[in-house]
């Protein structure tokens, strides 16, 4: 599944929440289809041309599937920390870095 939103301080931005695959049908590029599935409908029916999203460093699967994503639309990708570890109360919790990719141009 995907799940995402329209950020309504930014029309033209989605932001991607969660993207997730079935351990038994990892490996065979769903996620890749999911998100480019999500962000041409989007872009479609909205007008997005920017995709955010939030990736901890240790979460290397969603970091080369977003980079993965960058490349294919021929977009740059900016990343910057969004939280810091110290804005986790619940114990111990890597960074989250804001991926930014765009502008986005059709599907690859």
């Amino acid at each position: 599944f995907i799940t995402g939103y329209v950020r309504p301080d930014s029309p033209d931005t989605l932001l991607v929440w969660q993207v997730a695959v079935d351990g038994t049908y990892r490996g065979r590029g769903l996620a890749a289809t999911l998100v480019d599935g999500l962000a041409d409908r989007v872009a479609r029916e909205r007008g997005i041309t920017i995709l955010e999203t939030t990736i901890s460093p240790d979460n290397t699967a969603s970091q080369r599937l977003f980079t993965s994503f960058a490349e294919r639309r021929g977009a740059r990708l900016e990343r910057e920390v969004l939280f810091e570890t110290a804005v986790f109360p619940d114990g111990p919790h890597e960074p989250e870095v804001l991926y930014r990719i765009g502008p986005l141009s059709a599907g690859g």
